[in-house]
């Protein structure tokens, strides 16, 4: 075969090669082809232009940033980090810190603790003041960030299962914290998340912890327990070690409750009872509505024994009652048998949390608050479900009930006035209270009812506004109590307020929707809502006017406490 000749551009095959050609052979002077005219690059210099001599570094710009001739011996800074601790600061002598603008607020040790950490958890955070620990703590060793923490979450699990509001709780965990030198702390309570965060300093990395509450109950007497040790805490003329604290915390966890159980039924029937006295019945209606109030809180008993939600506790426990009034009215139609039922509604009522709730939304925690109002929304349905499914037997079987006589409330202002009293003093018991005072709250209650009374049925008043004004009556004197014996305000006003519960127009509504009546029903329960909320609104109302005009002890008559919080709105 003969061998290819093509003389190819370079890198092909020319005979001889068999097929290995280098680079730089292909680039030789013989194989190279002249260029055309058009083959120029497109940034060389045009024929006919001349070129420019190089220019020298003197022609050159230099940088804006560029040290000046004559300031090349002035040694320069190394760059650091912005977090590293300048040069010029020293332990010894730091400089004074930033404290912002000025707040008329009282901080003296004199004032309560509430009172100082409220005002502390309104300010902002760059300008709180520097705490001065309550407790004493080793200087080498620093706080125990990690106790601390957990002693915080733990107090403030039994305060917010307890019922206490969610600004009171961060409170007492904010004054726990900077007792024991915890000062950049923030805590933070939801419904049923409690979460506390720590940050040592700028440079270090923040501790956070979290608590989650998983059973809430009504015990007051250990509620004032928790509030004792926060003070003693918080106090700088007592000394309570880690130990110590955590020692009386465990003392009060297992604290038993001060009433037993059978004192609690005879409690939840005689509520009933003086509340069926109140609303006009007599003594075969009394005696009615103590039987069904005992035998709907036994079964609540059972079924929560049994593990059943709070809900299906409602349901049960409000048939009994309504079953009782049916019966009575079955066997003595001339009887008043609205007031065993709504007798029995005063005992079932949700008025603690929804006190609770209120205060909350009015103080600008709005998840805790629509938490609390979604709570008391569902116990209310439960006791609606519960009563109107009895309501609805008993008319199927002949039962003829009155609505009207359900708010044809007998005047008898000496005998509702006692039985205002046995009704909060009941109450009270419920709510496992302290011994030493139910009969100050027994008298607050009491009072409440004197003060709506007289507005409503003497000065004819609407209802709605007689119930706030007795309402806040009951929130003002339950805030001078409690700061009075430096515990609480709950205890001395959840009980208070018994008397001033809806019972009747809740009942009247139910009874009105069982009878197929939707508009007229609907249009009670919501005059009952409205007097609920009135309630709620009263109680915040007059405590938070106890603190805007109480002098702090100690504090000087030109600095007041701010009441707004945060904001006005912009």
């Amino acid at each position: 075969m003969v061998p290819h000749t093509d003389h190819g551009p370079a890198g092909h095959c020319r005979p001889g090669t068999g097929g290995r050609v280098a680079e730089g052979e292909a680039s030789g002077t013989e194989d190279r082809k002249p260029k055309s005219d058009e083959a120029h690059s497109a940034f060389a210099v045009p024929d006919g232009v001349g070129v420019e001599p190089e220019a020298t570094e003197e022609d050159q710009p230099t940088s804006e940033f560029s040290v000046p001739d004559g300031l090349a011996s002035v040694a320069v800074e190394p760059e650091g980090s912005a977090f590293a601790t300048p040069h010029t600061y020293s332990a010894a002598q730091s400089p004074p810190a930033y404290t912002g603008p000025a707040f008329p607020v009282s901080l003296t040790k004199d004032s309560l603790w509430q009172d100082r950490m409220r005002t502390m958890l309104r300010m902002p955070v760059d300008v709180r003041p520097v705490p001065e620990p309550s407790q004493k703590i080793a200087v080498e060793s620093g706080p125990a960030v990690g106790r601390v923490l957990d002693l915080t979450l733990r107090i403030g699990e039994l305060l917010l299962a307890g019922g206490e509001g969610a600004e009171d709780v961060e409170a007492a965990m904010f004054a726990v914290a900077r007792s024991y030198g915890l000062d950049r702390c923030e805590p933070t309570v939801t419904f049923t998340l409690l979460s506390i965060s720590y940050q040592p300093s700028l440079v270090d990395d923040p501790v956070s912890a979290n608590r989650t509450v998983r059973r809430r109950g009504t015990d007051y007497n250990r509620l004032s327990a928790v509030f004792r040790l926060v003070n003693d805490i918080s106090a700088h003329e007592l000394e309570i070690s880690l130990e110590d604290a955590y020692r009386r915390l465990a003392e009060i966890r297992r604290n038993r409750h001060p009433y037993p159980g059978w004192m609690l039924t005879a409690a939840a029937g005689l509520l009933a009872g003086a509340a069926s006295t109140l609303v006009g019945g007599g003594v075969l209606v009394f005696f009615a509505a103590a039987l069904g109030a005992v035998l709907g809180d036994r079964l609540a008993w059972i079924c929560a024994g049994r593990g059943l939600p709070e809900f299906y506790q409602f349901v049960v426990a409000a048939m009994p009652p309504a079953a009782m009034g049916v019966a009575l009215k079955l066997v003595e139609p001339d009887v008043r048998s609205s007031a065993v039922i709504t007798g029995g509604l005063f005992a079932l009522l949700p008025g603690r949390a929804l006190v609770a709730a209120v205060q909350d939304g009015l103080t600008g925690y709005y998840i805790t608050a629509s938490a609390r109002l979604l709570e008391v929304m569902y116990f209310f349905i439960g006791i609606i479900m519960g009563v109107l499914v009895v309501l609805y037997i008993g008319l199927q079987f002949g039962s003829s009930p009155r609505p009207e006589e359900a708010l044809q409330i007998t005047q008898r202002p000496a005998l509702q006035i006692a039985a205002s009293i046995v009704l909060v003093f009941t109450f009270a018991i419920l709510l496992q209270q302290e011994r030493s005072t139910v009969w100050i709250v027994a008298l607050n209650g009491g009072v409440a009812w004197t003060v709506y009374g007289a507005l409503h049925y003497a000065g004819e008043v609407p209802a709605v506004p007689s119930t706030a004004i007795a309402a806040g009556l009951v929130g003002l004197f339950g805030q001078l109590l409690s700061r009075h014996r430096v515990s609480s305000a709950l205890p001395f006003v959840t009980a208070a307020i018994g008397p001033l519960l809806p019972g009747s127009a809740t009942y009247y509504g139910l009874l009105l929707i069982a009878e197929n009546r939707l508009n007229e029903g609907l249009a009670s329960l919501t005059n009952a809502v409205a007097v609920a909320l009135a309630i709620a609104i009263g109680v915040n109302l007059g405590s938070e006017t106890s603190r805007l005009f109480m002098r702090i002890p100690g504090a000087a008559s030109a600095a007041k406490r701010r009441a707004a919080k945060r904001t006005r709105g912009f």
